[in-house]
Parts: structure tokens; C-alpha cells; sequence
């Protein structure tokens, strides 16, 4: 059982001790370390006897109501206002939060991980997560318990707002780029696994906007999870075989809280979560020039496609908050992550599925091609994601300049972790924000090329470390 506190928020399994695991306890007390840096944060405002006010939001997981019920009445219990929409999505959260002309919003939801997993991702008042200093402020407050609750005629309010999927959804068909007549045309016939979360609610009710017929996996969101959550390869053979069995186009893969997008081509083959971003960025960049951003772990496609398109392509270190403030940096019209997690800024500052279906699906609606052949028209590369687990007695940071020396003579970069790009493939080590593990992604011109550097290098890490 485990519990990691990050800058990016808090993430544990649901049950045993308090300060192990992600408890009630622990729950209201980080709960109370958001709302009170929001009190803090907002002190100097010029109208200072307007309540705050919070957007919450949850994933379909079974630990859900429990966990929202008590971050909704520590909000309350602080003098906060709170926007509760109930059953949601991240992205939905992150379009509420300045749509409400809230000061900030919480996204209740361990992303990808196993069912017995929830968190507390944490938001800004522009729908956006916290930055590394942002969130260090809040772990201060959380284990000094700084907290100083109002008193009964001070107390915030709930207002229940279950309409922002939908809202949601038509400020997604409303992009300029989104092209439903084309798509309504191409007649598609998609399925899709909605992990039995709110994916199984939201996308469906996208596509059936868009003209597209839709066949449902997994969309019953009772928290169930039918498979691991993560959307790869060896977790989705169920919607393989169905997309061939019912003839369809395409197969839409989502996670628990509709963040990473993953599709399945209509031979029941991958079309590889790294590619997502690489065919979303595609169709805006030939649309509007422009340049792209992905993180330090991402393909290297995306460079190839940007360079092709005449727009400058940048790498960020891992984390959503690190691939924003870089894509602000460098004026990217789109950007996103390798796990399947696109951003588009005429959109919002977050990863989004939906965005991700829409652009997908017009992008190709033009092409007129199926999706492997869509896929096929892209470079080819193959990437290996890889794990080791931590104990206390593996120093990593040890590991991590140890493996710097070795490869000196190579081109290294350092700002996360460490990333060894060598003439035709690459690896990233690095230690996860959100799990007790290192993490080891290698790239190369094939599966097998990426696999056996990948195992050279584990090889190589556990004999640095003495396992």
C-alpha cells in the first residue's frame, strides 16, 4: 500500500494506515492544504468578502464518492464555495474552472492506475496544474496542518452542476479545425473501451454528435475496471478483436479520467499511443503552421513531422505542467505527451481525449485512407516502456550520474532524470512522479532494436545498483 506526495498533488491506495495510504484522514488533510494556499494565495485580491470558489470533479472509480464527499466538506468546512459536477472528466474540470471564474478546481482520479488507487490532482485558476513551487507550498502546509477552518455563518457553499460534459463537448465540436460534416460523411463505424469509467459516457456521446456509429465496451462507468486502466498494447486485446469482429474503423481507447487517447487501427493492430499526438499535430500543422512540443520520453516522430512541416519542435521534461509551460514558451499551436495526451491551446492548456477524437477523426476524414494506412504514412519508430521497481535501498540518483559517466561521449541531457540520444535511437531514465519506480523508455527503427537496448540498459542499472 502505498501513498506519494508530489508537487503535482497527492496519490495513494485507498485503506490502511493514515500517512501510508490515501485515507480519509489524509484525504481532508491535503484537501485542507489546497484550500488554505488558495486562501493564502487570494488574500490580496481587491474583493476580499467574495467566497472563493473550487470546481471538483471525479472519475467513475469505486473509491470515488467516498473520497469526494470528504474533499467537497473540507472546501466547505474552509468558507469555500464549491462547483460539484459530480461524475466527470480532467479535461472537463480544467474547461470549468475559468468557464465558472473559479480560483481553482480538483480532479478526483489516479489517471491509469489500478482501480484501488485515487488521488487529488490539484488545479490553478486557469484550469491548469500547479507548478513545482505552487506545490511544495501546499506539502508545507499539509504537514504543518497550518489549517484555520471557518466558523458555522462562514461556511462555503455547494452548487451541483452536471451539465459541463456537455459543455464540454460543444466547445470541443465548436473547434475551428473540427470539421463535423466531414466526418459525418465518412460514415465511421468506431468502437469503443471506456474503461468502465466516464470515458464510456463522454466519448460515445462525442462521436454519435459527429455522425459516427458506435459500438460500446466497457462504458458502463461503475468503477469496475475490466482491465488495467493504462491504455497499452497488452491490456487492450478485447477491443482488438472487437474492432475486427464488428468491421469497424477504428477502436478509441481512454483511461479512467479521459486524459491519454489511444486508437486501434482496423486490423485490430496498435496504432501505437505515442502516434496520437503525431497525427493530431499532422492535421492542425497543415492546417496552421506552427510549432510543437512534447515531453523528453516522447517519440521522435513528432520532431520528424513538425521539421516536415516547417515548425520548430522542442523537448520538455516529463509532466503535463512541464510540456505547458514550455509550449507557452514557444508559441506551440499543439503539443502534448507520448502516453496519448494531446494539448491544444485553442482548445485548453490540458491533455484532452476528446479534442484528440475530433481532430483524429476529420484528420481522417480528409485523408480518405484507413488508419493503417494513416499510421503507415508516418516514420517509423518503436519504443520500449519499461519499470523497475524502487526499495530504500536503491540509491537512484546514484544510478542516474553512474549511467551519465558510462555514456559521456553520447549526447545526454539532464534536466529530468537522464536522456542518452544516441544516432538512431535514444533512452530516458528517470524516477516517476507518481509511483515508486524507475522508469526505463527506449526508441530505435524497430521493436526488436528497442527492446534489446532497453534490456542492455536494465542490465546495466542493476549491476550499477547490486540487484
Amino acid at each position: 500500500m502505498t501513498l506519494i506526495k508530489s508537487i503535482s498533488g497527492i496519490r495513494g491506495t485507498i485503506g490502511g494506515k493514515v500517512g501510508d495510504n490515501l485515507t480519509p484522514v489524509d484525504a481532508v488533510k491535503f484537501a485542507s492544504a489546497y484550500g488554505t494556499w488558495l486562501k493564502n494565495n487570494t488574500a490580496s485580491r481587491s474583493n476580499t468578502d467574495e467566497k472563493l470558489k473550487v470546481v471538483v470533479g471525479r472519475d467513475a472509480r469505486i473509491s470515488g464518492p467516498m473520497i469526494h464527499n470528504l474533499v467537497v466538506n473540507t472546501l466547505i468546512g474552509l468558507g469555500i464555495d464549491v462547483i460539484d459536477l459530480g461524475l466527470s472528466t480532467t479535461p472537463t474540470v480544467e474547461i470549468a474552472v475559468p468557464l465558472e471564474k473559479a480560483d481553482g478546481g480538483i480532479i478526483l482520479t489516479a489517471s491509469h492506475n489500478p482501480k484501488q488507487w485515487n488521488a487529488l490532482k490539484l488545479l490553478n485558476g486557469k484550469g491548469e496544474f500547479l507548478n513545482g513551487i505552487e506545490g511544495e507550498k501546499i506539502l508545507v502546509i499539509a504537514e504543518a496542518e497550518a489549517f484555520d477552518f471557518s466558523d458555522v455563518d462562514s461556511l462555503g457553499e455547494i452548487t451541483e452542476n452536471d451539465a459541463y460534459m456537455d459543455i464540454h463537448i460543444d466547445e470541443v465540436l465548436n473547434l475551428p479545425l473540427v470539421d463535423v460534416e466531414a466526418v459525418k460523411a465518412a460514415k465511421f463505424k468506431v468502437v469503443v473501451d471506456g474503461v468502465n469509467s466516464s470515458g464510456g459516457i463522454i466519448i460515445p456521446k462525442l462521436l454519435e454528435l459527429m455522425g459516427v456509429e458506435v459500438v460500446k465496451l466497457y462504458c458502463e462507468p461503475n468503477g469496475q475496471f475490466p482491465h488495467n486502466p493504462e491504455p497499452l498494447k497488452e491490456h487492450l486485446t478485447d477491443i482488438s478483436e472487437l474492432v475486427v469482429k464488428e468491421k469497424a474503423d477504428l477502436g478509441v481507447v481512454v483511461d479512467p479520467d479521459v486524459d491519454r487517447l489511444a486508437f486501434i487501427c482496423e486490423d485490430g493492430e496498435m496504432f501505437g499511443e505515442e502516434y496520437t499526438l503525431v497525427a493530431c499535430a499532422d492535421y492542425v500543422l497543415g492546417k496552421t503552421p506552427g510549432n510543437t512540443v512534447s515531453n523528453m520520453s516522447s517519440s521522435r516522430a513528432l520532431r520528424d513531422v513538425t521539421n516536415k512541416l516547417n515548425g520548430t519542435y522542442e523537448a520538455s521534461a516529463v509532466g503535463e505542467v512541464n510540456v505547458v509551460d514550455l509550449m507557452k514558451k514557444n508559441n506551440a499551436i499543439i503539443g502534448g505527451e507520448g502516453n496519448g495526451g494531446i494539448i491544444y491551446p485553442e482548445s485548453h492548456y490540458g491533455r484532452d481525449s476528446l479534442v484528440g477524437v475530433a481532430l483524429f477523426l476529420t484528420h481522417l476524414a480528409n485523408k480518405k485512407m484507413t488508419v493503417s494506412a494513416l499510421r503507415a504514412s508516418y516514420p517509423e519508430y518503436y519504443m520500449s516502456k519499461n519499470k523497475i521497481e524502487l526499495t530504500p535501498q536503491i540509491d537512484v540518483d546514484a544510478i542516474l550520474v553512474a549511467m551519465t559517466e558510462k555514456y559521456k561521449n553520447e549526447d545526454i541531457t539532464t534536466i529530468d532524470g537522464v536522456k542518452i540520444d544516441f544516432a538512431t535511437e535514444w533512452v530516458h531514465l528517470r524516477k516517476s512522479n507518481t509511483e515508486p519506480i524507475i522508469r526505463i523508455y527506449t526508441e530505435a527503427p524497430s521493436q526488436a532494436q528497442a527492446d534489446t537496448l532497453a534490456l542492455r540498459i536494465i542490465d546495466e542499472i542493476k549491476a550499477v545498483a547490486g540487484i
